[in-house]
């Protein structure tokens, strides 16, 4: 596709966990937990209110639809400020230390009083029914090969609680999450190609790791894009967890909305295309049915249907791979709790015979070009759902409507809601402003960007790039550096390979990993700078270490049989010295190779190869010149 000639624009909004010690507004801590280890839960019903400007939030009037039942697991580690029950406290001043670091890396102009808000959101993700935010900075820049970026703002705010499940008619949170600090950032509508978004995003993601002070790991960071084409309008694609899904993700959205327009065209040449409120009980077509899903329904429900004029052969028509306009109209049905819906571009099918739909058609007054859509469930969800679905036609007709639509694994994307406006934000009385004064801006020290770190590590360490760029993108490499500061000695290889592959091959296994402190680290690089430890020896001193963290290295090893006592290995290499004194003088310093064999076979595991051939040098040489 041609992006440029179709108008493509598309933003980036990167939510990103802070790595706190405690959340944004309470002192719990930021740590997650397994929803077995929960001592209470309590529920919660939810309802949209007037903003100050006295209006109701149309995404919100979008969440009541049905009327769910929220239950939140709380633990010993949450407490009555998740439960909202007790005031906010003060702004966790750590996390705008963090937010201010990332708003001057990113060339913001960083607002003089910091001011929380309270954004509606009744999806029951906050036991308040609204999200604590506050906007940090402003007018930013990034720049990528596809130009620059403009970087819109910045906001500090709480993170939701996590879903844990979704029964239809109640859904359960945990309260772990809710409130751990998070940065979003939202970038200007400079984006101007698939190519370009993913750009964008690795470079925001390198710049936020680059900081060392933002979570890692699956959840802790989400982008949503904001996609229009210059015919379309502005949809918000949320939640798209994987890097590599954001180029298709904008390719499939760019496509539904051609193909949308494409239908709006077709529709608008058709001379009868308007569509009526009119929905009809076709509840006795079906009396008789054998199509199994039809006949589950109506176990106290019934069967209602609308004539959609002109559809006909659109419904079924492909507007993203493997989804359908009439996909569209069964995600905008499901809000009012139905499982789905049936349109005969798709029939007969699913047990329904040619002779029911050509009474459903007659039913519903069905011409030629028309297509039905009918609902089967309880009369109450079957109305809201048809009248969701008359809504959507009537907007095939004239626009493609304005969403919030959620990113499948596939990289396409379906109905959420609509999108919010500005009524659904509102004042927090309970938090006072922050002032964000020049003096504590000038404390503020930027972080060396990854790729920098990379270049250094390379140069000061002797690093290939391939480990260079491991360790320079770790949450590790602060503990690097303060081992090889405190370490001279040490092997940077190796202890890039004990951060980032040992330790994860142990917590693989079960091993207790948590217990291994940095200080435990830096005594094993000292005592294999020594030669003390082998390299094959560190995983299983490590294991020990985990289980009894109490003890030692040095205890630790010489548990395990690491290590010789004071004068043993040299007396050993004295010997085998003297026992091959002819085949010393014929090779000079090259028999070290050698020998180095013979004294492994006795020493392996218990003290390093390096230190054998240095001894082993060391005496040969001092023979040889004697």
């Amino acid at each position: 596709m041609d992006y440029r000639a179709l108008g493509l624009k598309a933003g980036l909004e990167i939510h990103q966990q802070l790595d706190t010690k405690e959340k944004l507004f309470c002192g719990c801590p930021t740590t997650l937990r397994e929803t077995k280890d929960s001592n209470f839960e309590f529920m919660r019903y939810l309802r949209p209110t007037q903003s100050e400007m006295g209006v109701v939030d149309r995404a919100a009037l979008e969440e009541i639809k049905i009327i769910k039942k929220y239950i939140y697991k709380a633990y010993d580690t949450t407490c009555l400020v998740e439960n909202d029950e007790e005031p906010p406290r003060e702004l966790n001043q750590e996390a705008l230390d963090y937010a201010l670091m990332i708003a001057c890396m990113l060339n913001m102009n960083i607002v003089d009083e910091l001011y929380a808000m309270r954004k509606i959101v009744i999806d029951g993700s906050n036991t308040s029914g609204f999200q604590r935010t506050g906007l940090v900075a402003t007018d930013g820049f990034l720049d990528s090969k596809g130009g620059r970026v403009g970087i819109g703002v910045l906001c500090l705010e709480e993170e939701a609680a996590q879903k844990i499940e979704d029964r239809g008619d109640s859904v359960i949170y945990s309260l772990d999450r809710l409130g751990i600090p998070l940065v979003e950032i939202g970038t200007a509508p400079d984006i101007v190609s698939p190519e370009h978004a993913r750009e964008v995003a690795e470079q925001l993601g390198m710049i936020l790791r680059s900081t060392g002070r933002v979570k890692r790991g699956i959840g802790t960071i989400r982008q949503d894009i904001n996609i229009s084409i210059a015919e379309g309008a502005r949809v918000e694609i949320k939640g798209v967890q994987e890097l590599s899904l954001i180029e298709a993700i904008v390719e499939r959205e760019v496509m539904r909305q051609v193909n949308l327009l494409e239908i709006k065209r077709e529709l608008s040449s058709k001379t009868q295309t308007s569509v009526s409120d009119k929905i009809i009980d076709v509840t006795p077509v079906f009396a008789g049915t054998s199509s199994k899903v039809i006949q589950k329904a109506l176990k106290g429900g019934v069967v209602y249907a609308v004539n959609l004029p002109g559809f006909a052969g659109l419904a079924g028509r492909e507007i993203q791979p493997g989804r359908r306009l009439g996909t569209e109209f069964s995600d905008r049905a499901k809000k009012s709790g139905v499982g789905g819906i049936f349109h005969t571009d798709e029939l007969p099918n699913y047990g329904i015979t040619p002779d029911e739909v050509a009474a459903l058609r007659k039913a519903v007054g069905a011409q030629d070009g028309d297509c039905a859509v009918m609902v089967a469930d309880a009369k109450e969800k079957a109305q809201g759902a048809l009248e969701a679905v008359i809504v959507r036609a009537r907007e095939a007709l004239v626009c493609i409507p304005e969403e919030t639509r959620r990113a499948l694994p596939d990289g396409n994307s379906a109905y959420m809601r609509p999108l919010p406006g500005a009524a659904r934000m509102y004042p927090e009385t309970d938090v006072p402003p922050v002032a964000i004064t020049e003096e504590r801006l000038l404390r503020i020290k930027l972080p060396e960007l990854i790729e920098e770190r990379k270049v250094r590590y390379i140069t000061q360490f002797s690093l290939n790039e391939e480990l260079a760029n491991q360790i320079s993108r770790s949450g590790n490499f602060v503990l690097f550096e303060n081992i090889m500061e405190q370490v001279p000695g040490a092997s940077a290889t190796s202890v890039v390979r004990t951060l980032e592959t040992i330790l994860n091959e142990l917590e693989k296994e079960g091993v207790a990993v948590n217990n291994i402190e940095d200080e435990h680290l830096i005594s094993l690089f000292k005592l294999q700078s020594e030669g003390r430890i082998p390299n094959e020896a560190i995983g299983d001193v490590l294991k020990t270490i985990a289980k009894k963290p109490e003890i030692t290295l040095e205890e630790a090893a010489r548990s395990l049989g690491v290590g010789v006592k004071t004068g043993e290995l040299e007396a050993a290499i004295d010997k085998l010295i003297e026992s091959r004194m002819d085949f010393i003088r014929e090779k000079g310093i090259n028999s070290v190779g050698p020998l180095m064999g013979v004294v492994m076979k006795e020493f392996r595991g218990k003290v390093s190869g390096q230190e054998i051939s240095r001894l082993l040098k060391e005496r040969i040489e001092r023979k040889l010149g004697a």
